[in-house]
């Protein structure tokens, strides 16, 4: 009887401690999901890398179109953050109850540019050139999907050349597609990201476009409702408008729209 007594003791003190080390393993064994726009891949995986370390959560994330990336959650994937290069996704996301209130943040902005090979002789100084002759085939997001896409379509719109330059359009399915063709030499040009540009050593700008020629072109980043880690995603979130983290976008050419002193 006092062996059993005692066997059962150790049981009752082994679950305990079985318990105590796999709450002790939790962090460790956590993964956060972020869903992010496809111009936010190499800026985003440098952070993840870095949160990683800080905190002990793994970061795992899925890049595309920013759209795709919408229907993705209101077909019920699993995210915890979403990315957008675009407040339209969220606008929408919101519509549906689907984002956790008062999550948001507009944390970057980014520059529209028209962009060639870097070896191309074309010179612009106006992009009244995109409906010459001299420009037979034109790169830009599908405006429908991509929000670089959207926001080329809206300057092409105000600048009063979509309907002359839409014969010449070649339509990518994200940014970064959308670069690969004028870095393959496949078009004479493509509009898309100034943080594009920067990480392709064989594009250049030609042109920048004014802020005035297209809505703002603002990154939020917010927590999905049905998130079971909403307080790592909130502090996900918080860790991207670090000094840390802005020191990172700002590299990779983004603008940082807030920073908090903390590293």
């Amino acid at each position: 009887m006092l062996q059993n007594v005692k066997f059962d003791t150790f049981i009752a003190y082994m679950l305990i401690f079985a318990a105590f080390v796999g709450c002790g393993q939790t962090q460790k064994d956590l993964e956060l999901r972020v869903f992010g726009a496809m111009s936010l891949t190499d800026a985003l995986t440098e952070i993840g890398e870095q949160f990683t370390t800080k905190h002990g959560v793994q970061v795992s994330y899925n890049f595309a179109a920013s759209s795709t990336l919408q229907r993705q959650i209101e077909k019920g994937a699993s995210a915890d953050v979403f990315i957008s290069a675009s407040p339209q996704q969220i606008t929408a996301l919101e519509t549906r109850d689907m984002l956790e209130t008062d999550s948001r943040y507009d944390i970057l902005s980014n520059q529209l540019v028209l962009a060639s090979h870097k070896n191309a002789v074309l010179s612009v100084e106006t992009v009244d050139i995109l409906a010459d002759d001299v420009v037979s085939r034109i790169a830009i997001g599908q405006p429908e999907i991509v929000p670089a896409g959207t926001y080329a379509k809206e300057a092409l719109i105000r600048l009063g050349l979509w309907e002359k330059v839409h014969p010449k359009l070649v339509f990518g399915t994200d940014v970064r597609s959308t670069l690969a063709y004028v870095s393959a030499g496949n078009v004479d040009v493509a509009i898309v990201y100034q943080t594009d540009v920067t990480l392709n050593k064989n594009v250049k700008v030609l042109y920048e476009f004014s802020t005035e020629t297209h809505s703002p072109i603002v990154y939020p980043a917010v927590v999905l409702k049905n998130s079971k880690q909403k307080q790592l995603a909130q502090q996900f979130i918080v860790y991207l408008k670090t000094s840390r983290a802005a020191e990172i976008f700002k590299k990779h050419g983004f603008t940082s729209l807030i920073s908090d002193s903390g590293k």
